[in-house]
């Protein structure tokens, strides 16, 4: 079992874990006990009551965080030529196809959105096994697979990301950086939130959310109110 740090003791000892925090509370604390050399990131963990073995409730969406990820997100656009400067002008890392589709088939995943158009998706498709565990398999339904490409990257550079209920019935997401104000983090989490909310498949039954935490890289985890104003 790995040693305790001092810091990680001193960040333990700020965490009540029988108490419930207030969003605002949690994100206030959240930054005390951050103790990274680096900006550390801050997730949310929501626990939802849906059995995402069954199709219809599955809980899958996108969101546009109002302050970003804090995160410069590397976008790669799988596109035919005419599409390359649109591309490249909203602000993609990487603009292409057959290169970057042989460099994914060697193994390349230095990225971490992939924007393509509906008539290339038949090319990714043996690209699966890579790309699939990895969560960068463009999707129709997040936005990714899109004949608007440049409105796409800018999307995702502006701080759009996607999320999706895992098999234990836990979404985890990204909110912002530790640097950011309670604000911020605030803010993002809200919107990240209602639009879980709003997502609720009608199969669904008893308690929705039930429970949140919050966390930054390394730090103890801090339980959330489920009711959030």
């Amino acid at each position: 079992m790995a040693r305790l740090t001092k810091k990680k003791k001193e960040a333990q000892a700020k965490v009540d874990k029988n108490k419930v925090y207030s969003l605002e509370e949690a994100s206030a604390l959240l930054k005390e006990i951050t103790y990274t050399k680096f900006d550390a990131s801050v997730d949310l963990a929501i626990r939802l009551g849906v059995d995402p073995r069954k199709a219809n409730q599955m809980v899958r969406g996108v969101v546009s965080l109002p302050h970003g990820t804090g995160k410069d997100m590397k976008v790669l656009a799988l596109v035919t030529p005419d599409k390359e400067d649109e591309a490249k002008e909203a602000g993609a890392d990487y603009v292409g196809l057959d290169e970057y589709l042989q460099k994914i088939k060697d193994g390349w995943t230095d990225v971490d959105v992939i924007v393509t158009m509906p008539s290339i998706m038949g090319k990714l498709g043996p690209l699966g096994r890579v790309l699939g565990p990895r969560g960068l398999m463009p999707n129709p339904k997040t936005g990714t697979v899109t004949m608007d490409v440049a409105k796409a990257v800018s999307e995702v550079k502006a701080g759009k990301i996607d999320f999706k209920v895992d098999k234990t019935g836990i979404i985890h997401a990204p909110i912002g950086k530790a640097s950011f104000s309670t604000d911020k983090i605030i803010g993002n989490a809200k919107e990240l939130l209602s639009t879980i909310i709003k997502l609720k498949p009608t199969a669904s039954k008893g308690t929705y959310v039930k429970s949140i935490y919050m966390s930054s890289t390394m730090s103890p985890s801090i339980a959330v109110d489920t009711k959030i104003g």
